[in-house]
Protein backbone atom coordinates (compact mmCIF):
# COMPACT_ATOMS: atom_id res chain seq x y z
CA UNK A 1 0.00 0.00 0.00
CA UNK A 2 1.68 3.48 -1.09
CA UNK A 3 -0.49 5.38 2.11
CA UNK A 4 -0.16 4.99 5.58
CA UNK A 5 -3.07 5.53 8.03
CA UNK A 6 -3.63 5.25 11.90
CA UNK A 7 -6.11 5.79 14.84
CA UNK A 8 -6.61 9.43 13.78
CA UNK A 9 -7.36 8.48 10.09
CA UNK A 10 -11.01 9.42 9.09
CA UNK A 11 -12.71 7.65 6.15
CA UNK A 12 -12.02 10.91 3.92
CA UNK A 13 -8.55 10.74 4.49
CA UNK A 14 -8.44 6.75 3.80
CA UNK A 15 -11.16 7.03 0.81
CA UNK A 16 -9.09 9.99 -0.79
CA UNK A 17 -8.52 8.70 -4.96
CA UNK A 18 -10.90 5.67 -4.27
CA UNK A 19 -13.97 5.31 -6.87
CA UNK A 20 -16.69 3.32 -5.54
CA UNK A 21 -18.81 3.82 -8.67
CA UNK A 22 -20.68 0.93 -9.69
CA UNK A 23 -20.15 -1.39 -5.96
CA UNK A 24 -23.20 -2.53 -4.06
CA UNK A 25 -23.11 -1.84 -0.17
CA UNK A 26 -24.97 -3.65 2.34
CA UNK A 27 -24.59 -2.44 5.64
CA UNK A 28 -26.51 -3.01 8.93
CA UNK A 29 -27.58 -0.17 11.65
CA UNK A 30 -27.42 3.03 9.29
CA UNK A 31 -29.61 4.69 11.57
CA UNK A 32 -26.95 6.54 13.81
CA UNK A 33 -23.40 6.60 14.24
CA UNK A 34 -20.78 4.78 13.04
CA UNK A 35 -23.28 2.66 10.35
CA UNK A 36 -24.64 6.67 9.09
CA UNK A 37 -20.61 7.50 8.68
CA UNK A 38 -19.67 3.98 7.20
CA UNK A 39 -23.20 5.07 4.46
CA UNK A 40 -22.06 8.82 3.71
CA UNK A 41 -18.34 8.01 3.09
CA UNK A 42 -19.08 5.11 0.56
CA UNK A 43 -21.45 6.70 -1.10
CA UNK A 44 -19.87 9.98 -1.43
CA UNK A 45 -16.83 7.88 -3.37
CA UNK A 46 -19.76 6.11 -5.54
CA UNK A 47 -21.49 3.44 -4.02
CA UNK A 48 -24.79 2.63 -3.97
CA UNK A 49 -26.19 1.35 -0.04
CA UNK A 50 -29.13 -0.37 1.06
CA UNK A 51 -29.40 0.40 5.26
CA UNK A 52 -30.24 -2.53 7.16
CA UNK A 53 -32.39 -1.35 10.11
CA UNK A 54 -34.24 -1.47 12.89
CA UNK A 55 -36.81 1.59 12.86
CA UNK A 56 -36.81 2.64 9.29
CA UNK A 57 -38.27 6.58 10.41
CA UNK A 58 -35.28 6.82 12.25
CA UNK A 59 -32.65 5.38 9.58
CA UNK A 60 -34.79 8.65 6.80
CA UNK A 61 -34.10 11.23 9.71
CA UNK A 62 -30.14 10.22 10.74
CA UNK A 63 -29.52 9.28 6.81
CA UNK A 64 -30.25 12.74 5.21
CA UNK A 65 -26.97 13.85 4.62
CA UNK A 66 -25.79 10.69 2.92
CA UNK A 67 -27.65 11.32 -0.16
CA UNK A 68 -26.55 15.23 0.32
CA UNK A 69 -23.12 14.01 0.42
CA UNK A 70 -23.70 11.13 -3.01
CA UNK A 71 -21.45 10.92 -5.66
CA UNK A 72 -23.60 11.07 -8.79
CA UNK A 73 -23.38 7.18 -8.77
CA UNK A 74 -23.84 6.91 -5.60
CA UNK A 75 -27.33 6.22 -3.58
CA UNK A 76 -29.08 5.03 -0.27
CA UNK A 77 -32.01 2.79 0.23
CA UNK A 78 -33.33 1.50 3.67
CA UNK A 79 -34.91 -1.97 3.96
CA UNK A 80 -36.21 -3.42 8.21
CA UNK A 81 -34.39 -5.39 9.85
CA UNK A 82 -34.75 -6.29 13.47
CA UNK A 83 -31.66 -8.20 14.31
CA UNK A 84 -33.21 -9.55 17.90
CA UNK A 85 -35.97 -11.57 15.83
CA UNK A 86 -34.79 -14.12 13.69
CA UNK A 87 -38.63 -13.61 11.95
CA UNK A 88 -37.53 -10.28 10.59
CA UNK A 89 -34.00 -11.63 10.21
CA UNK A 90 -35.46 -14.02 7.11
CA UNK A 91 -38.03 -11.97 6.19
CA UNK A 92 -35.33 -9.32 5.28
CA UNK A 93 -33.27 -10.99 3.81
CA UNK A 94 -35.99 -13.08 1.36
CA UNK A 95 -36.77 -9.87 0.08
CA UNK A 96 -33.16 -9.11 -0.69
CA UNK A 97 -33.15 -12.79 -2.44
CA UNK A 98 -36.30 -12.05 -4.08
CA UNK A 99 -34.77 -8.66 -5.86
CA UNK A 100 -31.70 -10.91 -6.61
CA UNK A 101 -29.30 -7.75 -6.72
CA UNK A 102 -25.80 -8.48 -5.69
CA UNK A 103 -23.21 -7.37 -3.37
CA UNK A 104 -19.83 -6.02 -3.37
CA UNK A 105 -19.82 -5.49 0.25
CA UNK A 106 -22.01 -6.39 3.60
CA UNK A 107 -20.86 -4.75 6.90
CA UNK A 108 -22.47 -5.96 9.81
CA UNK A 109 -22.54 -3.02 11.61
CA UNK A 110 -25.44 -3.04 14.01
CA UNK A 111 -25.07 -3.78 17.70
CA UNK A 112 -25.88 -3.27 21.19
CA UNK A 113 -23.38 -2.54 24.23
CA UNK A 114 -23.61 -3.62 27.95
CA UNK A 115 -27.30 -3.39 28.22
CA UNK A 116 -29.31 -5.21 31.44
CA UNK A 117 -30.16 -8.85 31.42
CA UNK A 118 -33.22 -9.01 28.19
CA UNK A 119 -33.47 -11.97 26.02
CA UNK A 120 -34.79 -11.34 21.88
CA UNK A 121 -38.00 -12.46 20.57
CA UNK A 122 -36.48 -16.14 20.20
CA UNK A 123 -35.24 -16.55 23.49
CA UNK A 124 -31.33 -15.71 23.12
CA UNK A 125 -29.42 -13.27 25.87
CA UNK A 126 -30.11 -9.94 23.94
CA UNK A 127 -26.44 -9.27 22.97
CA UNK A 128 -25.11 -12.68 21.82
CA UNK A 129 -28.86 -12.85 19.91
CA UNK A 130 -28.19 -9.48 18.20
CA UNK A 131 -24.99 -9.19 18.06
CA UNK A 132 -23.95 -12.46 16.53
CA UNK A 133 -26.78 -14.78 16.11
CA UNK A 134 -28.95 -12.18 14.70
CA UNK A 135 -26.02 -10.98 11.76
CA UNK A 136 -25.18 -14.72 11.36
CA UNK A 137 -28.68 -15.58 9.70
CA UNK A 138 -28.85 -12.83 8.21
CA UNK A 139 -25.55 -12.44 6.43
CA UNK A 140 -25.51 -16.71 5.77
CA UNK A 141 -28.58 -16.40 3.95
CA UNK A 142 -27.58 -13.54 1.72
CA UNK A 143 -24.47 -15.54 1.14
CA UNK A 144 -25.35 -16.25 -2.57
CA UNK A 145 -25.87 -12.41 -3.29
CA UNK A 146 -22.11 -11.96 -2.51
CA UNK A 147 -20.34 -11.67 -5.80
CA UNK A 148 -17.17 -12.94 -6.23
CA UNK A 149 -14.45 -10.67 -4.79
CA UNK A 150 -16.63 -8.98 -2.34
CA UNK A 151 -15.96 -9.14 1.01
CA UNK A 152 -17.73 -9.40 4.81
CA UNK A 153 -16.95 -6.84 8.00
CA UNK A 154 -17.92 -7.70 11.36
CA UNK A 155 -17.86 -4.70 13.89
CA UNK A 156 -16.28 -6.56 16.68
CA UNK A 157 -14.52 -4.31 19.38
CA UNK A 158 -11.86 -4.67 21.89
CA UNK A 159 -14.29 -5.49 24.07
CA UNK A 160 -13.92 -8.74 23.20
CA UNK A 161 -10.92 -9.02 25.57
CA UNK A 162 -13.69 -9.07 27.76
CA UNK A 163 -14.51 -12.49 27.62
CA UNK A 164 -14.51 -15.63 25.23
CA UNK A 165 -17.43 -17.03 23.57
CA UNK A 166 -19.02 -19.95 26.55
CA UNK A 167 -20.55 -22.18 24.00
CA UNK A 168 -22.40 -24.74 26.94
CA UNK A 169 -23.86 -21.68 28.66
CA UNK A 170 -24.60 -18.48 25.54
CA UNK A 171 -27.83 -17.55 27.24
CA UNK A 172 -26.15 -17.05 31.00
CA UNK A 173 -28.42 -19.94 31.57
CA UNK A 174 -26.53 -21.18 34.66
CA UNK A 175 -23.65 -18.32 35.08
CA UNK A 176 -24.96 -14.76 36.55
CA UNK A 177 -25.05 -12.20 34.46
CA UNK A 178 -22.78 -9.54 33.38
CA UNK A 179 -23.25 -6.99 30.94
CA UNK A 180 -19.26 -6.38 30.04
CA UNK A 181 -18.88 -9.89 29.73
CA UNK A 182 -22.04 -10.61 27.35
CA UNK A 183 -21.04 -8.25 25.67
CA UNK A 184 -17.06 -9.42 25.38
CA UNK A 185 -18.78 -12.41 24.57
CA UNK A 186 -20.66 -11.49 21.33
CA UNK A 187 -17.89 -8.93 20.13
CA UNK A 188 -15.52 -12.64 20.28
CA UNK A 189 -18.44 -13.85 18.50
CA UNK A 190 -18.66 -11.33 15.49
CA UNK A 191 -14.43 -12.38 14.99
CA UNK A 192 -14.56 -16.04 14.93
CA UNK A 193 -17.59 -16.08 12.65
CA UNK A 194 -15.86 -14.00 9.99
CA UNK A 195 -12.92 -16.08 10.56
CA UNK A 196 -15.04 -19.05 9.74
CA UNK A 197 -16.83 -17.20 7.15
CA UNK A 198 -13.82 -16.32 5.63
CA UNK A 199 -12.25 -20.43 5.28
CA UNK A 200 -15.66 -21.25 4.03
CA UNK A 201 -15.86 -18.69 1.12
CA UNK A 202 -12.41 -17.97 0.24
CA UNK A 203 -12.60 -20.38 -2.92
CA UNK A 204 -15.42 -18.56 -4.11
CA UNK A 205 -13.01 -15.19 -3.97
CA UNK A 206 -15.27 -13.64 -1.09
CA UNK A 207 -12.84 -12.86 2.38
CA UNK A 208 -14.43 -11.64 6.02
CA UNK A 209 -12.48 -9.47 8.26
CA UNK A 210 -13.24 -7.93 11.77
CA UNK A 211 -12.71 -4.72 12.60
CA UNK A 212 -12.66 -3.00 16.31
CA UNK A 213 -13.51 0.95 15.68
CA UNK A 214 -12.02 2.22 18.87
CA UNK A 215 -13.67 3.98 21.38
CA UNK A 216 -16.24 6.40 20.09
CA UNK A 217 -19.54 8.13 22.22
CA UNK A 218 -22.21 6.91 19.97
CA UNK A 219 -25.62 5.30 21.15
CA UNK A 220 -24.04 2.76 21.99
CA UNK A 221 -23.46 3.91 24.89
CA UNK A 222 -27.10 4.75 26.04
CA UNK A 223 -27.23 1.91 28.53
CA UNK A 224 -24.63 3.57 30.65
CA UNK A 225 -24.61 6.18 32.60
CA UNK A 226 -22.20 8.84 33.18
CA UNK A 227 -20.82 7.37 36.27
CA UNK A 228 -20.45 4.05 35.28
CA UNK A 229 -18.95 5.49 31.91
CA UNK A 230 -16.54 7.12 33.54
CA UNK A 231 -15.55 4.49 35.93
CA UNK A 232 -14.44 2.31 32.72
CA UNK A 233 -12.58 5.19 31.52
CA UNK A 234 -11.01 5.51 34.70
CA UNK A 235 -9.92 1.71 35.02
CA UNK A 236 -8.36 1.90 31.50
CA UNK A 237 -6.70 5.13 32.36
CA UNK A 238 -4.72 3.16 35.67
CA UNK A 239 -4.16 0.65 33.22
CA UNK A 240 -2.02 2.81 30.54
CA UNK A 241 -0.44 5.23 33.54
CA UNK A 242 1.41 1.49 34.93
CA UNK A 243 2.31 0.75 31.13
CA UNK A 244 3.11 3.69 30.82
CA UNK A 245 1.04 4.70 27.65
CA UNK A 246 -0.93 7.35 26.95
CA UNK A 247 -4.35 8.16 28.73
CA UNK A 248 -7.50 6.99 26.83
CA UNK A 249 -9.20 9.41 23.77
CA UNK A 250 -12.05 9.34 22.04
CA UNK A 251 -12.06 9.32 18.49
CA UNK A 252 -14.63 11.33 16.58
CA UNK A 253 -17.28 9.38 14.32
CA UNK A 254 -15.25 10.09 10.84
CA UNK A 255 -12.37 8.67 13.16
CA UNK A 256 -14.18 5.62 14.10
CA UNK A 257 -15.51 4.71 10.73
CA UNK A 258 -11.83 4.89 9.09
CA UNK A 259 -10.95 0.87 10.09
CA UNK A 260 -14.20 -0.84 8.70
CA UNK A 261 -14.06 1.22 5.05
CA UNK A 262 -10.15 0.74 4.83
CA UNK A 263 -10.56 -2.83 5.60
CA UNK A 264 -13.66 -2.71 3.02
CA UNK A 265 -12.62 -0.94 -0.03
CA UNK A 266 -8.82 -0.05 0.61
CA UNK A 267 -6.80 -2.96 1.85
CA UNK A 268 -6.01 -5.95 0.29
CA UNK A 269 -8.41 -8.88 0.50
CA UNK A 270 -5.57 -10.93 1.74
CA UNK A 271 -4.03 -8.39 3.93
CA UNK A 272 -7.32 -8.44 6.05
CA UNK A 273 -9.04 -12.07 5.53
CA UNK A 274 -9.63 -13.91 8.26
CA UNK A 275 -8.07 -11.26 10.60
CA UNK A 276 -8.72 -8.68 13.04
CA UNK A 277 -8.11 -5.08 12.06
CA UNK A 278 -7.82 -1.67 14.49
CA UNK A 279 -6.76 1.77 13.45
CA UNK A 280 -6.68 0.96 9.90
CA UNK A 281 -4.20 -1.70 10.57
CA UNK A 282 -4.08 -5.80 10.98
CA UNK A 283 -4.22 -6.00 14.65
CA UNK A 284 -1.41 -8.24 15.99
CA UNK A 285 -1.92 -11.30 18.02
CA UNK A 286 -1.21 -11.11 21.80
CA UNK A 287 -0.99 -13.11 25.38
CA UNK A 288 -3.44 -12.69 28.28
CA UNK A 289 -0.20 -11.11 29.81
CA UNK A 290 0.70 -8.88 27.23
CA UNK A 291 -2.73 -7.37 26.96
CA UNK A 292 -4.33 -4.52 28.84
CA UNK A 293 -7.61 -2.67 27.78
CA UNK A 294 -4.80 0.77 26.39
CA UNK A 295 -2.77 -1.62 23.98
CA UNK A 296 -3.46 -3.24 20.84
CA UNK A 297 -4.09 -5.98 19.54
CA UNK A 298 -6.62 -9.47 19.77
CA UNK A 299 -6.68 -12.21 21.94
CA UNK A 300 -5.89 -16.00 20.44
CA UNK A 301 -9.52 -17.24 21.36
CA UNK A 302 -10.47 -14.68 19.26
CA UNK A 303 -8.77 -15.96 16.22
CA UNK A 304 -8.33 -19.69 17.12
CA UNK A 305 -9.84 -21.83 13.79
CA UNK A 306 -11.55 -24.46 15.68
CA UNK A 307 -13.27 -22.35 18.47
CA UNK A 308 -14.41 -20.76 15.48
CA UNK A 309 -15.94 -23.42 13.25
CA UNK A 310 -17.79 -25.06 17.31
CA UNK A 311 -18.99 -21.51 17.16
CA UNK A 312 -20.32 -22.03 13.58
CA UNK A 313 -22.25 -25.48 14.80
CA UNK A 314 -23.40 -24.05 18.32
CA UNK A 315 -24.96 -21.39 16.14
CA UNK A 316 -26.49 -23.21 13.52
CA UNK A 317 -27.68 -25.40 16.87
CA UNK A 318 -29.39 -22.32 18.37
CA UNK A 319 -31.12 -21.24 15.29
CA UNK A 320 -32.22 -24.51 13.91
CA UNK A 321 -31.02 -23.45 10.35
CA UNK A 322 -27.78 -24.70 8.97
CA UNK A 323 -25.61 -22.90 6.07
Amino acid sequence: MSKSFGASSTTDQVLEGVDLTGKRVLITGVSAGLGVETARSLAAHGAYVVGAVRDVAKAKRATQGVLADAKKTGGLELVELDLASLASVRKCADQLLAKGETFDLVIANAGIMACPFGKTVDGFEMQFGTNHLGHFVFVNRIAPLMKHGSRLVNLSSAGHRFSDVDLDDPNFGHAPYNDWAAYGRSKTANILFAVEFDRRHQQRGIRATAVHPGGIKTELTRHMDEAALQQRIDEINEQARAAGKPPFQWKTVEQGAATTVWAAAVASADEVGGRYCEDCHVGELVTSEELGMMSGGVQPYALDAERAKALWAKSEEMVGERF
